[in-house]
């Protein structure tokens, strides 16, 4: 598509077309439009607008339109639709993006897609949905080629041409001896560019990543992306090939881990659907849980400030600094917390390395405080004296070392306790932070000046 055929570019929009009853219009902007942006489009309307405009699309084109849907706009356009549409298009999804719909379905729903189903896609769904919530066997398909490595290049060829159209992808080939147990996987530009007598044993490569289908499915996309594999094979316990985590999916899953790891990280909720067709209400109700907990939690401020009353009433000027101290050690804690999020999220950090990462962190944090110390003690020299300034230069060194030792140990206590680490990092660090920076601070006034 050229510039000039852009959608924005053409005249009006999907939206403005249907508010107009312009129905010619719509066709001829969903005509032009590839389906990843109609599914951005209709992902940003109400429901009911969305079911016209995708009734419009000729029947490939709304299967491709609808795979490209989140879960929850895919239900809501179900559910506008008639029976004869719907079970068209559960019929045409690939199974894994029908359980992956299926995941928060309704029962309603749920019941409705799975009695619509022809008896071989309601086994292989039902099948999918046996594994355990977030598992790879949620978000494999099991629509594969197997070979046997007993097939010569020539065999195995046919073998794909008569059934890779009912494979969702045939460009990794899992090879399997007499009882499907998996022996490796051939790539489709092997066998190609082989001679045909050769057999699949000679091009199998038999250590070639896999992945259990009750393990993670984070962990299976994320050791795609380590080793750089389209697909990856996935087998049962005794090591029986099940399916295939394709690449596609990989992406997906960690597209949305990394989405709920950001949210977790700013205090809120994340939430299904697109972000322009939130209502207000549903944005503040994913952040208002955090935002009260947080609040709570800033009460231990108020108490610490309470309780060096006395102390604060001698020396005024300790005021000033107050914002200044608890601001630099939430950013620190806070920095030390997303590094030690991240560090985990992709394999860098285990919790057996606990006590590297306080060391480590400790020394972080006493280098930046001396650097801020350096610039506290001339700016605060100037403005209260020398006793004050070096009493918030102490302060921002023990403050930045015990922010970045909280913020990038909190996530690795919260991995082994089994709690996500993204919920315990910025916002609850900077509030703890917070409260103890203060105590930091108001004890070292108390020993430098004598109060």
């Amino acid at each position: 598509m050229t510039q000039a055929q852009l959608p924005d570019e053409l005249p009006g929009g999907l939206q403005d077309a249907l508010e107009r009853h312009d129905l010619p219009g719509a066709q001829r902007w969903l005509d032009a439009t590839p389906p990843h942006l109609v599914a951005d489009e209709l992902a940003r309307m109400d429901t009911v607008d969305a079911v016209i405009a995708f009734r419009l699309l000729p029947k490939d084109q709304a299967i491709s339109v609808f795979e490209e849907l989140e879960p929850v706009d895919q239900q809501g356009i179900l559910m506008g639709l008639r029976d004869s549409a719907f079970l068209e298009v559960v019929e045409a999804m690939d199974p894994d993006d029908r359980v992956r719909m299926l995941r928060e379905a309704p029962a309603k729903i749920a019941q409705r897609v799975l009695a619509g189903l022809s008896p071989r896609e309601r086994r292989v769904t039902s099948a999918l949905l046996g594994y355990p919530e977030g598992s790879v066997g949620r978000y494999m398909t099991p629509e594969t080629v197997p070979l046997n490595q007993h097939l010569t290049v020539e065999r195995a060829l046919q073998r794909v041409r008569a059934r890779g159209a009912e494979a969702e992808t045939v460009y990794t080939l899992p090879v399997v001896d007499s009882g499907r147990h998996l022996t490796g996987v051939v790539e489709l530009r092997e066998l190609v560019l082989s001679e045909p007598d050769r057999t699949v044993a000679d091009l199998v490569v038999t250590e070639a990543p896999r992945a259990y289908a009750t393990d993670p499915a984070e962990d299976a996309a994320r050791l795609m992306r380590e080793t750089n594999v389209l697909d990856l094979p996935v087998v049962d316990s005794e090591d029986r090939l099940v399916g295939l985590l394709t690449i596609d999916d990989a992406v997906e899953v960690i597209e949305a881990a990394d989405t709920e790891d950001v949210a977790r990280q700013s205090g809120s909720a994340p939430w299904e659907g697109h972000y322009m067709a939130a209502s207000v209400w549903q944005l503040a109700r994913y952040r208002v849980v955090w935002l009260l907990l947080l609040l709570l939690a800033a009460t231990l401020t108020v108490t610490v400030t309470r309780a060096f009353e006395g102390t604060l009433e001698e020396v005024t000027q300790l005021a000033m600094f107050i914002p200044l101290l608890i601001g630099t050690g939430g950013n620190t804690g806070a920095q030390a917390a997303t590094a030690a999020v991240r560090a985990l999220a992709v394999g860098e950090v285990r919790g057996s390395d606990l006590f590297a990462v306080i060391w480590r962190e400790c020394r972080v944090g006493l280098v930046l405080g001396l650097i801020l110390a350096a610039l506290g003690l001339g700016l605060g020299s100037i403005f209260v004296g020398p006793d004050i300034a070096a009493v918030v230069g102490v302060t921002l060194v023990i403050i930045c070392a015990w922010a970045a030792t909280v913020g990038g140990t909190m996530p690795l206590l919260a991995k082994r306790f089994r709690i996500d680490p993204a919920v315990v990092s910025a916002p609850m660090v900077t509030t703890l932070v917070d409260a103890t920076g203060l105590v930091i601070y108001f004890l070292v006034a108390r020993a430098l000046l004598g109060l």
